[in-house]
């Protein structure tokens, strides 16, 4: 099940300032991944899911690599998060159907209000295969959210079908087009009509 995608920007504001323009919503703050060096937005996409517009922390100390940070020139739909009540029976489940998430590791970060969030998740990475997130007992960042609508989500893929067994393993499943590259192409409904974001070449 969809938890997030991932749009990964070298600059942050400005692609705030894009999505904002695309979908007549301003997406509000989330906060600060410190051990990565890195901040995030947030839109809501309906069904407790949301766009995270990911990008550097004005404040790191450190440049972020995560997600290709270190070589994008503008904003990519690098992943997606699955969502999992019980990561470790999920990762569990897919090795023993021959794909590695990886081991959950745990994470948090302070809201812009103070609240801390925690949760667990895989390894993420770039690229069509989502990494597992599972929030425990706390509550869906999606909530309250300013609100679009995902209308499609796609992967391309030159080779799709060692990505559809790879992606049933995981006990999901994503529409695969041939292409001549691999990526994703998410299309969604503002209040300003319809708009596209897509992997970069």
């Amino acid at each position: 099940m969809l938890d997030h995608l991932v749009l990964a920007t070298p600059d942050l504001a400005g692609t705030v300032d894009l999505i904002h323009l695309l979908s007549g919503d301003r997406p509000v703050p989330g906060g600060r991944h410190v051990e990565f060096g890195t901040a995030n937005y947030l839109l809501g996409l309906g069904e407790q899911a949301y766009l995270e517009i990911i990008g550097p922390d004005p404040a790191r100390e450190a440049e972020p690599t995560i997600f290709g940070l270190g070589t994008l020139t503008g904003p990519s739909l690098v992943t997606w998060a699955a969502r999992t009540t019980d990561i470790d029976a999920s990762v569990a489940a897919a090795r023993a159907r021959g794909a590695d998430p990886g081991t959950p590791q745990a994470m948090g970060r302070l809201t812009t209000d103070g609240r801390q969030l925690s949760w667990r998740l895989t390894p993420p990475g770039a690229g069509v295969v989502p990494f597992l997130i599972d929030w425990g007992g706390t509550t869906h960042p999606a909530r309250n959210l300013p609100m679009a609508t995902l209308v499609e989500l796609h992967a391309w893929s030159p080779d799709p079908d060692p990505l559809r067994a790879t992606l049933a393993a995981l006990d999901e499943a994503l529409p695969i087009r041939p292409a001549n590259r691999v990526g994703l192409r998410a299309v969604v409904h503002g209040r300003k009509g319809q708009f596209d974001l897509t992997t970069a070449p």
